[in-house]
Parts: C-alpha cells; sequence; structure tokens
C-alpha cells in the first residue's frame, strides 16, 4: 500500500512539474528568441513539445515523464537563459542535448510499446546524443549554405570551423556517457525493466492487450528470403569476386610498400584485415554469412583502400559513394543487433515500426566517431611529423560524409534488412547462447 501511495504521488509530481516546465519553457523560448540565441529557442521548443506529446497523444493532462528528468532538461536551458553564455564551448548546450536524449529514451518506454532492460536504455541514451550531436551540426550547416546564416559557416577556414565541431562531437560523446551513468542511478529507483512509471491510459477501449505483441508474448516473424536469394549472381561467382576485390587490396598493399606510402599501407592493411573477419566469424561463432554479404563488406573495403591510394583527392563524389556503401554495412551490422536483441531478449521490444529509426541512430552515431576518429589521426600526425592515414578536409567534407551516411542507412532500412534475416538469426543464437535471454552472462 505504502509502495502505490509513494507512485501515487510521484505520478502527481510529474503532473506539476511537467505543466509547470512547459510554461517556463514557454517564456525562455521567448526571451531566447528576443536575444538572438535561435539555436536555443530552437531547443526549447523541441523540450517542450517533447514533454507535451504524451499528453497531446493521449488526452490526458496527467500523462507526464518523470519530474527527475524534466528537472534535468530544464537546467541546462535556465542556465543558458539567466546566466547566458560563460564557457567558449557549448558546455549547457550538450548537456542539454543529452538530457533531452534521456526523456526521448524514457519517453518510449513509459508511453510506446517499446521496452528496455537498463543496459540497452543506456547504450541507446549514449548512441541517441552522438546521433543528435551529428544532426543538430548538420541542420545548422544546411541552414547556412541555403540560407546563408552563420550558425557553422561564419567566415572562419573551413578547417578551424571543423576543429570547432569534432570538439563538440567530444563533448557530446563525453555527455552522452556521463547521462548514461545518471541514467543508470535514476533507474535503479525502479524495477530492471524500468516499468513501475509505465503510463497506463485511462478507461481503454477494448481489449487492452490487443495487438500488443509483448503482452502476448510474441515477436513478430522475420522476413524469410536472405541476400543469397536476392542476388542474382550464383554464390560461386559472388564468391570468386570476393577473392578478386581481395586480390586487389593485396596489389594496393604491395603498391603502397613500393612507394613507402604510410597511408596506402595502412588502409590496405586493416581493410584486407577486414576481409577476413566474416570467414571467421562463421568459422569460430557459426554466424551466417553467405556469399552475397560478404561480397557485400569486402567491396565497401575494397573501394576504401582504393580511395586511398588519391581517388579521394581527384573524384570528391568517390569519398561520397564509399561512405554511404561502407554505412550500408554498418547500418546491416546495427540491423542484426537489434533484431538479435528484439528476438531473444525477453525484457526488450522493439516494434518493427520503430526499427528504421533505431537503425537511422545508430548509423549517426558510429558516423559521428567515425568522424572523430579521422579527427584525431590526422591531427597526430600532424603533431608527430608523420603521414596522416586518415585526412579531414574541412567542415564541409565531414557534414557531407554524415549526409552520405544517413543515406546509406536510408538504403538498408527501406530495402535492405530483409536479407539480413540469416544473419540476425545467426547473432541471436550466439546471443541467447552466451547471455541467455534475460541479457545476463551466463
Amino acid at each position: 500500500m505504502d509502495q502505490l501511495s509513494a507512485l501515487l504521488a510521484s505520478r502527481e509530481r510529474d503532473v506539476i512539474v511537467g505543466w509547470t516546465a512547459v510554461a517556463v519553457l514557454a517564456l525562455t523560448a521567448v526571451e531566447t528568441l528576443l536575444d538572438g540565441a535561435f539555436n536555443w529557442t530552437f531547443i526549447a521548443l523541441v523540450v517542450a513539445v517533447v514533454v507535451l506529446t504524451p499528453a497531446i497523444v493521449f488526452r490526458d493532462r496527467r500523462a507526464m515523464p518523470p519530474w527527475e528528468l524534466i528537472v534535468l532538461v530544464l537546467a541546462p536551458i535556465l542556465w543558458q537563459a539567466l546566466l547566458g553564455q560563460t564557457f567558449r564551448t557549448e558546455i549547457p548546450a550538450y548537456l542539454a542535448v543529452a538530457a533531452l536524449a534521456l526523456l526521448v529514451i524514457t519517453e518510449l518506454h513509459q508511453f510506446t510499446s517499446v521496452r528496455m532492460n537498463r543496459p540497452f536504455a543506456i547504450v541507446l541514451v549514449v548512441l541517441t546524443t552522438l546521433a543528435v550531436a551529428g544532426v543538430w551540426n548538420a541542420l545548422q550547416w544546411a541552414a547556412d549554405v541555403f540560407f546563408e546564416t552563420t550558425f557553422v559557416l561564419d567566415g572562419r577556414s573551413q578547417d578551424a570551423i571543423n576543429a570547432d565541431v569534432m570538439f563538440e562531437f567530444v563533448s557530446a560523446g563525453c555527455a552522452g556517457i556521463g547521462a548514461g551513468v545518471l541514467f543508470d542511478l535514476f533507474v535503479r529507483s525502479w524495477d530492471d525493466d524500468l516499468s513501475d512509471r509505465t503510463y497506463v491510459p485511462p478507461d481503454p477501449k477494448g481489449d487492452p492487450t490487443a495487438g500488443d505483441d509483448l503482452a502476448s508474448g510474441t515477436r513478430d516473424a522475420p522476413d524469410s528470403r536472405t541476400l543469397r536469394d536476392r542476388v542474382s549472381i550464383s554464390p560461386r561467382r559472388q564468391r570468386q569476386a570476393s577473392r578478386g576485390m581481395q586480390l586487389l587490396l593485396v596489389v594496393i598493399l604491395l603498391g603502397g610498400l613500393y612507394a613507402r606510402d604510410l597511408a596506402v599501407i595502412a588502409n590496405a592493411a586493416v581493410m584486407l584485415a577486414i576481409t577476413f573477419v566474416p570467414a571467421i566469424l562463421r568459422r569460430e561463432y557459426d554466424l551466417a554469412m553467405d556469399a552475397g554479404l560478404v561480397l557485400w563488406i569486402t567491396a565497401a573495403v575494397s573501394l576504401h583502400a582504393l580511395g586511398s591510394t588519391g581517388l579521394y583527392s581527384q573524384i570528391p563524389l568517390f569519398d561520397r559513394f564509399t561512405h554511404a556503401l561502407s554505412a550500408t554495412v554498418v547500418a546491416a551490422g546495427g540491423y542484426a543487433v537489434f533484431r538479435a536483441i528484439h528476438v531473444y531478449v525477453e525484457r526488450v521490444y522493439i516494434p518493427p515500426k520503430l526499427m528504421a529509426a533505431f537503425i537511422l541512430l545508430f548509423v549517426f552515431a558510429a558516423g559521428v566517431v567515425w568522424e572523430i576518429l579521422e579527427f584525431a589521426l590526422d591531427r597526430s600526425a600532424a603533431a608527430l611529423g608523420i603521414q596522416a592515414v586518415l585526412i579531414q578536409y574541412g567542415i564541409d567534407d565531414t557534414i557531407g560524409d554524415l549526409l552520405f551516411n544517413a543515406l546509406g542507412a536510408l538504403v538498408v532500412t527501406i530495402w535492405g534488412t530483409v536479407y539480413l534475416t540469416d544473419l540476425s538469426e545467426s547473432v541471436a543464437d550466439r546471443a541467447v547462447a552466451w547471455f541467455g535471454t534475460d541479457g545476463h552472462p551466463k
């Protein structure tokens, strides 16, 4: 009885704090708009919409997210509104992004059929924060290009702007990890599957469990088609093509050794090693890797190594193409992992309609991490006075890479996921063998 009373009291606090926060956010949006801080106006409005969405959808003023998270996301916004920009870097902005990611993840669990255990939610918070940082900078860059604003392109050199954006990405990553730790501490007051604060609409019509796959204990059946079924080339020809690309990588590696070109040597060696990963995974862990999927991976890494020989600088569109193709491989891996978790971890449920959003989130976050890695290697090489293995060519190059990564992810989510059934099932089989169905190691 005491637990029920505490829960009802907490929900009442959710309602009071939630509606108060909406009013404060509206005033903050007006103030930041008058001050010319348009990015903070946008953040305040987005947070207000996120807080209000459950109440609007369910037509119930009591449908509010947890008050603790509302306070957390409101704090950096009020910091900006009351104190202004007191740091050289946009630390408050990325704290707001991380807190907003926490709020969105929690609302998904609380108000939709999405279900998460704590580890999955923490990883998703970190991925969301990284992805939002990438999307935010891409949107500002697009506004500068098409509407001649100065959010990102403020007259400085491409490299200087790119360096600032990279530091922002690092800040966002740190904020995401910190948000994940806070989230872990926050949900420890709930049970392990986060269900204590799950919203139940008043006076539900009909069967409250109708159409709820989670309640009925079922999972949607995957499409049985595989990549091998859809590629018109025979498996034998696909394997031959993969071997031919591996031979091309060997030739590139030897050419790099002859020319003593560190960038070509490193890229060719790493990419050649990656082409052997599918065979190792199949032999050691019995993961399904049919010839079409191996060809897909081999083609992506081979073209990247080929680009390092000078094609990237000579043909700009070649760089875009390889990024989009590589993103399809990353998206395929993300789909396989998410699908495995969805099918075999009992306390995690990802509705099919949201799977595409999760894949895009994963790819965009992976793209941000890749850009940070490129920047770190480029700057490290410059500091050591050696040839850079990976090179960045300014902010336009970085944002272009992120946009083409998203394009590759879209290709997989629209056309490619039905071809990955065998891989996702194999990953799921291994996951349940290693960790069991509760997500904990055996």
